[in-house]
């Protein structure tokens, strides 16, 4: 997303051509995101996204892609990655890992209906189950541990009020993580950042979901709590609209009922993605790093989403 390292025509080339892509046509940096280098490759066969992993290594780029691949395997429309004729999915560029995946027809929708949220719902549904069964495992990094240690990090840059609040909320959030309600929760690879920019849309008909490099096993309530904070509020303030939240619930339980378990933490689950959210908001704005075409979140968003949470919980 964000232009990290500069990649050059030549060396893009030489990549496709290795791949048996074609020939490239275009080569465009891509905006919007804090983690990886993105392009988009247009070549004589078709429309590509490249990108560099600035933070990934290369013991654990594996479980994405070759989930990606697991999910596309089963009909779940996600990003396929390019393989060499050696069969690798898992490249090197400019001395960094990077892969290739075919481009996703249609476009992001950033002002989302009831049934935009509904289909989002369903997709995600069959995604958990399309991936109960793949073989390998990787925590979410950005998950509890990683909330423990980065909120000490951001609180300097915090008022009172806000160090207040981060604070009881990592402290509740252990204490659910222990509950035995949260132990029964089902779990399985997620997805773990599906906004709005990352799913794509020709109309009403769901083509995709996209950007899977923040996935890994968690709860998938976890995963669904963080579309219900995204695709189904108010961004002005926070708050939930109940006609989209119901649709995405709705939808998702269709395919997917949700257990007992998972009816009672639904509240919980929402505040938690919350946090993550602010925090990893709060590290990349107030401890960035360079990059050309770097746009950091606003990191006050997620602070009224939590905010809203713990004030009107979301209940089934």
């Amino acid at each position: 997303m964000a232009v990290f390292t500069e990649v050059s025509p030549d060396q893009a080339n030489d990549l496709m051509q290795a791949l048996n892509l074609g020939q490239l046509t275009a080569l465009r940096g891509i905006e919007g995101g804090i983690e990886n280098t993105n392009y988009f490759v247009s070549t004589d066969q078709g429309e590509y996204v490249l990108t560099l992993f600035e933070r990934l290594g290369f013991e654990q780029l594996p479980f994405y892609l070759y989930l990606m691949k697991h999910l596309a395997e089963r009909g779940i429309s996600v990003p396929d990655p390019a393989a060499n004729p050696d069969g690798d999915i898992l490249h090197t560029v400019c001395g960094k890992p990077a892969a290739v995946v075919n481009k996703l027809s249609g476009q992001s929708q950033l002002q989302p209906q009831a049934v935009h949220c509904a289909a989002v719902g369903q997709m995600l549904a069959r995604m958990h189950l399309a991936g109960a069964d793949y073989p390998r495992s990787q925590p979410n990094l950005r998950s509890l541990p990683w909330w423990n240690e980065t909120v000490p990090v951001v609180l300097p840059y915090l008022t009172t009020q806000q160090a207040s609040l981060i604070r009881s909320e990592l402290a509740f959030q252990n204490h659910i993580a222990v509950s035995s309600a949260y132990g029964a929760l089902p779990r399985g690879p997620v997805h773990a950042d599906l906004f709005r920019d990352n799913v794509m849309f020709d109309g009403e008909q769901l083509t995709g979901f996209f950007d899977f490099y923040f996935a890994g096993v968690d709860t998938w309530l976890f995963d669904l709590a963080v579309c219900l904070n995204d695709w189904c509020i108010d961004l002005a303030t926070g708050a939930h609209d109940a006609e989209r939240a119901q649709a995405m619930l709705s939808a998702y339980q269709i395919v997917r009922p949700l257990s007992a378990a998972e009816r009672t933490l639904l509240p919980a689950m929402l505040r938690a993605g919350a946090l993550r959210f602010w925090t990893s908001r709060l590290w990349d704005f107030h401890l960035p790093r360079e990059a050309s075409m770097l746009t950091p979140h606003d990191p006050s968003h997620f602070e009224r989403v939590l905010r809203a949470r713990v004030a009107q919980p979301l209940t089934l």
